[in-house]
C-alpha cells in the first residue's frame, strides 16, 4: 500500500492544547492539559486514522509550523518552559531588480 501523510496541528487553548489531526478525508480533535498529552492523542488518532495503511508519515504542526512544534515539544520533554512564539511578519514584495 502506498504512504499516508498525516498532519497533526497543535494550538494552545486557554492553559491547554487542542490538536486536529488530519488524514485521508478524516479529521479527529481533541483537547490536552499539556502539549504532552496533545502529543498522546495525536498518536492516538493517527492509528486510528492510519489503519490500514503499514507506511504513513506524520507531520506535527504547532500552528501550521513544524520546527515551532519540535522546539516547543523537545522543551516541554526537558522540563524546559517553551520559548515565547514569535509572530511571523508577512513578507513583503521587494523593488530589486535582477539583470541576467
Amino acid at each position: 500500500m502506498s504512504r499516508l501523510p498525516i498532519t497533526a496541528n497543535y494550538r494552545r487553548h486557554g492553559d491547554d492544547w487542542a490538536v486536529v489531526v488530519r488524514a485521508d478525508g478524516r479529521e479527529l480533535a481533541a483537547t490536552a492539559p499539556g502539549l504532552i498529552a496533545a502529543r498522546l492523542a495525536a498518536d492516538q488518532f493517527a492509528d486510528e486514522i492510519a489503519g490500514r495503511y503499514a507506511d504513513r508519515t506524520v507531520v506535527h504542526l504547532l500552528d501550521g509550523d513544524a520546527l515551532a512544534f519540535s522546539v516547543a515539544y523537545l522543551h516541554t520533554r526537558a522540563g524546559l518552559a517553551p520559548p515565547a512564539q514569535r509572530r511571523r511578519e508577512a513578507s513583503n514584495t521587494h523593488d530589486q531588480v535582477i539583470d541576467a
